[in-house]
């Protein structure tokens, strides 16, 4: 007898096994293996000529229909504690999961259908009522607080400040950003040198406090030396810098031309 079937109507190996078993109406606990495996080959065969692209999932389900009906046909095989092992064990498991999952999406869907044919009458209700909240009653709120509960109460709120603070950056400062311009530092250190006429680097250092103020003298060292303001001069490697302001530069700084270097 041939079997005719709509390739449509199964969503998977599963699916038309599940069929297949409805079909006959054998029980999934004792599925007759057989006839199943012969029945589900004739589909597949007629599948093949349907659709080639999902073949493949349902090639595999009938490899292990044959695995199961072959050990079937072999003497059962005995675990630990000496009771048969049922080939069929494994795909049972898997039939009655597929059923349990396939009759909650079909509820579901049946709730959406459901629910799509129901209608809400929005709320009419005015502004001022919905608005509305009834007074609290102090007394009725506060008839189980006694005052060691508000002290564990208080307790527990000071401890879950305190966890969570960081104890090491919590003790950070405020860095504050200090500005240094370079035309101040170049403005300084020519009246500087006038002054002094010969003098080292480490004299010009001696009030600054931070390493952005020192970055900012030495590049201001710099450009005088650029402008042949300031004549540099160093007698051993890693020796003391000696300066000595060049009369000749006549150096003069206008606000114009220190606003250049801001």
């Amino acid at each position: 007898m041939e079997l005719s079937f709509k390739l449509e109507v199964f969503e998977g190996p599963l699916d038309l096994l599940l069929h297949l078993i409805e079909k006959n109406k054998v029980n999934i606990y004792d599925i007759p293996i057989a006839i199943i495996t012969d029945q589900y080959l004739e589909y597949v065969s007629a599948m093949e000529k349907q659709n080639l692209d999902i073949v493949s999932e349902f090639m595999v389900m009938a490899a292990t229909l044959i695995d199961i009906k072959s050990s079937m046909l072999l003497p059962a095989i005995e675990d630990e504690n000496g009771e048969e092992i049922d080939p069929r064990e494994e795909l049972v498991a898997r039939l009655i999961e597929y059923k349990l999952y396939k009759n909650l999406a079909s509820k579901l869907n049946q709730n959406a259908k459901e629910a799509s044919r129901l209608f809400y009458k929005e709320p009419t209700i005015p502004k001022e009522v919905a608005k509305y909240e009834p007074p609290v009653d102090l007394d009725q709120l506060l008839q189980n607080v006694s005052l060691e509960k508000l002290q564990m109460a208080y307790f527990l709120v000071m401890r879950r400040q305190v966890d969570r603070l960081d104890p090491i950056r919590s003790q950070f400062g405020t860095i504050t950003k200090e500005k240094i311009r370079l035309s101040d530092k170049l403005h300084d250190i020519s009246h500087f040198a006038k002054e002094k006429k010969h003098f080292s680097f480490r004299d010009i250092l001696q009030n600054h406090h931070n390493k952005t103020e020192v970055v900012v003298t030495f590049l201001a060292v710099l450009e005088l030396m650029k402008l042949g303001a300031v004549q540099t001069s160093q007698q051993d490697t890693f020796g003391e810098i000696s300066l000595q302001w060049n009369e000749a530069a006549q150096v003069q700084w206008s606000k114009e031309e220190l606003a250049q270097y801001d």
